[in-house]
């Protein structure tokens, strides 16, 4: 029997006095995937982050994790979460080992699990060391083994990679990937790294005022664009054998980009051929994350 959905948030409302902070937002997670969550400044990220794991109850929708609804059963349904929301609570002046062995005591794991989590993060070897003598980025992995006591099966994480240097963020993107790969675990993390997130993610939904503005795999939403760009001799000719084939083009002093797909292409380099304009290059052009967001949100930048 296949594993059910691992999150679903169906509808999430919050209503506070007359403002909709969030607006129906419904998304899901399968077993497995890591999906990102994007939007701008006061776009409703952090407050759907909030219902997902209790912190503030929805003011319509309901959240249900691993087939539990949250609001029925939040114990129930929170043993199958492991989560940071904004920065990882750790006693600097404790071991790694201590600051774990504090929260599993507080989740009623047993400190057999310490080792574990240690060497998935791969902090084995500095345990024993005091958390302030660690680097941020050993903080964050320490942060996400704290949420990984009690192996859950959903990590909802809030930044993972915030204020790390380029070597700390893949350490984090390599790690997550690990654990939705290895693991089976579906990992939700929400990041203004829109660059990282493009790597990382296999699903991502973007979130503006509150609404789901677009949702789907990473992949389908940054191809949507059926775009080639062509380097040729004779602009103007070029252009216009395309548009008399009906398709649209945009030019610039040596290139043109024209709205076809990569299959249909030959053909049209054939007229150009044909009508003797040299062509010196052509390729398909792939949108990044950062522009199909800035596209669906008007240019707002992320939080």
């Amino acid at each position: 029997m296949s594993s059910p959905t691992a999150l679903v948030a169906d509808n999430l409302t919050k209503i506070i006095g007359r403002r909709t902070i969030v607006d129906a937002v419904s998304f899901s997670l399968d077993p497995g995937e890591v999906f990102g969550f994007l939007g701008p400044n006061g776009a409703g990220k952090t407050t759907t982050i909030r219902m997902l794991v209790g912190l503030i109850r929805p003011t319509a929708g309901s959240v249900t994790i691993c087939g539990v609804d949250l609001r029925r059963d939040f114990e129930k349904a929170m043993r199958n979460v492991g989560c940071i929301v904004e920065n990882p609570d750790l006693y600097r002046f404790l071991t790694g080992r201590e600051n774990l062995e504090h929260f599993a005591r507080m989740l009623g794991v047993k400190t057999s699990e310490i080792d574990r989590v240690a060497a998935l993060v791969s902090l084995a070897h500095r345990l024993d060391q005091r958390v302030g003598t660690y680097s941020l980025g050993m903080r964050q992995r320490l942060g996400i083994a704290q949420a990984l006591l009690g192996d859950p099966r959903v990590l909802i994480l809030d930044e993972p990679a915030n204020g790390l240097d380029p070597a700390g963020i893949r350490e984090i993107r390599e790690l997550l990937r690990r654990l939705a790969r290895e693991r089976g675990m579906s990992v939700f993390v929400s990041s203004h790294l829109l660059a990282e997130i493009e790597l990382m993610c296999d699903r991502v939904a973007i979130i503006h005022h509150g609404t789901i503005l677009r949702e789907g795999p990473v992949r389908d939403l940054i191809s949507s664009r059926r775009e080639m760009e062509f380097r040729v001799g004779d602009v103007a000719r070029a252009a216009e054998i395309a548009r008399e084939r009906g398709l649209t083009v945009r030019a610039d002093t040596d290139r043109l980009w024209i709205s076809i797909d990569e299959n249909d292409a030959p053909p049209l380099v054939a007229a150009f051929a044909a009508a003797g304009v040299p062509l010196f290059h052509a390729s398909r052009r792939v949108d990044t994350l950062e522009e199909m967001f800035l596209q669906a949100t008007g240019g707002e930048t992320v939080d």
